[in-house]
């Protein structure tokens, strides 16, 4: 009777199971994975770093092409010193225009499509301010440029002027080109070999065709 009993409440207890789960299933689903999206900095870092590139190298190659043919200090101190204002003032001009282009087409676009009157606050709050777009890359090209006007005006010998500028601006080209790869998580060998290979051909070609010219006594 008691062998009867047992077997009955044996039948009735259901047995114990275990969950059939994917224990790395577990650990992933109880992690957060945090995926953070870099492509909103591309256009302010793109602005920022095409600045400082352009400054370094359009008044470094002004400087070397002018060093071609003249030797002294004071002139491609001078010649570096217009070419960054020119520069400063021409990046500005131009992300100005641009920005407004953008701005115009924007505020355009939502008026065609008959938005309420927040909603295009709001929108417009979103928009980029031209003038501080311009600020920005007039201060970005000025940073650049400052680079070898900083370094020429120490040098007082000629050839070892000439080849500490294109030493520090090959250096600092190098710097951008990584920069701009660590701030977008993109690679760093590959935008920084090719910003510097642009920068020997900027420099070389201007100080090339310069002594080219002044060679033919014009």
């Amino acid at each position: 009777m008691a062998t009867s009993t047992q077997s009955q409440i044996s039948q009735q207890e259901p047995e114990p199971t275990i969950p059939d789960l994917d224990i790395e299933q577990q650990i992933v689903v109880g992690l957060e994975i945090e995926v953070i999206d870099y492509s909103p900095r591309a256009q302010w870092l793109r602005a920022a770093v095409l600045g400082a590139n352009d400054g370094l190298l359009s008044t470094a190659s002004l400087m070397v092409g002018v060093g071609a043919v003249r030797k002294d200090v004071k002139t491609m101190i001078l010649t570096g010193i217009a070419g960054l204002v020119a520069g400063a003032c021409s990046m500005a001009i131009g992300e100005l225009v641009s920005v407004y282009s953008q701005y115009d087409i924007e505020m355009a676009q939502m008026k065609r499509e008959v938005i309420s009157e927040r909603e295009m606050e709001e929108r417009k709050a979103k928009l980029p301010s031209p003038f501080k777009a311009a600020a920005a890359s007039a201060a970005a090209f000025a940073v650049g440029a400052f680079v070898p006007l900083l370094v020429a005006g120490f040098i007082k010998d000629y050839n070892v002027r000439l080849g500490v500028v294109v030493g520090v601006v090959s250096f600092t080209l190098l710097g951008f080109g990584g920069l701009s790869g660590v701030l977008g998580r993109a690679p760093v060998v590959k935008p920084s070999l090719r910003v510097l290979v642009g920068g020997w051909l900027a420099m070389g070609l201007t100080y090339g065709l310069t002594k080219s010219i002044a060679s033919t006594g014009i």
